[in-house]
């Protein structure tokens, strides 16, 4: 049986009648005739899953993403759609495409993780925005109107101003504001600093070289942290130069197979 076109029933052109259809696919079980019937009805809503899209291009993303997006909602509102509820498909189908993208911005095109209450935020000052431009001329409404409008507190209002400007993230390789010589933000950044993989190995051997007897340790002490050399080690302890090497060399052999034993 084929899908009516008729919109006498709905307000908006391009929403069919799928009622007996929907009733119909109530009745079916599982199987091909089934699938064919589904595949029917959601081709038939289609073009007013591509109406909502519409809503929100310009939002960086690319309006072909937001189809396939809102054609999951869709599907998906077709599959939960209960006719025995006396409600039209429409009322049903519109919140749940709308959601489902909605949800995609709010999960997909943040170029930096930020907490949902962030995002919500955001949305909310965004919106209050925009009722409030339509009564104030001349300047942005305060953050103390937003807040009023919007039911928030100041402080709410003002990390929700902040969410608006960082909804993507400036490249690194963007030229900087004021920049005539192509001065990038890369260029401002430091780099990782050798002495901090010094640190952790320092600690990883702290215990072991305090287990060390006292010769071993003063001379591991005079060998790497007084920076003087084995003649002098030697020297100073009155020892030969070979027996400082040995000892240098079997201490370390020492500590590192305990700190490595350690980590395994």
């Amino acid at each position: 049986m084929p899908i009516h076109t008729s919109t006498k029933q709905h307000p908006h052109d391009d929403a069919p009648d799928t009622a007996d259809a929907f009733r119909r696919l109530a009745t079916l079980p599982d199987g091909p005739e089934r699938d064919a019937l589904r595949d029917e009805i959601v081709e038939a809503w289609l073009p007013m899953a591509d109406r909502l899209a519409g809503r929100f291009r310009s939002r960086g993303e690319s309006f072909e993403d937001l189809r396939q997006v809102a054609a999951l909602g869709l599907v998906k509102a077709v599959d939960r759609y209960d006719p025995e509820l006396g409600n039209a498909f429409e009322s049903y189908a519109v919140p749940t495409i709308t959601g489902e993208i909605k949800r995609h911005f709010r999960d997909h095109m943040w170029t930096l993780h930020v907490p949902r209450r962030v995002q919500d935020l955001r949305n909310r000052v965004r919106f209050a925005s925009q009722d409030l431009s339509q009564t104030i001329s001349g300047r942005r409404p305060t953050v103390a109107e937003i807040a009023e409008h919007a039911k928030l507190s100041e402080e709410d209002v003002k990390t929700g101003l902040e969410a608006l400007e960082s909804f993507t993230a400036l490249s690194l390789d963007a030229e900087l504001p004021g920049s005539e010589d192509g001065y990038s933000l890369s260029d401002a950044l430091g780099s990782p600093d050798p002495a901090l993989d010094t640190v952790v190995d320092r600690e990883a051997v702290k215990s072991r070289l305090a287990a060390l007897p006292e010769r071993e340790r003063a001379i591991l002490y005079m060998r790497f942290f007084g920076d003087m050399t084995q003649s002098r080690i030697a020297e100073e302890l009155g020892i030969s130069q070979m027996h400082v090497s040995r000892l240098i060399s079997r201490c370390c052999g020492r500590v590192r197979e305990q700190v490595m034993r350690d980590v395994a």
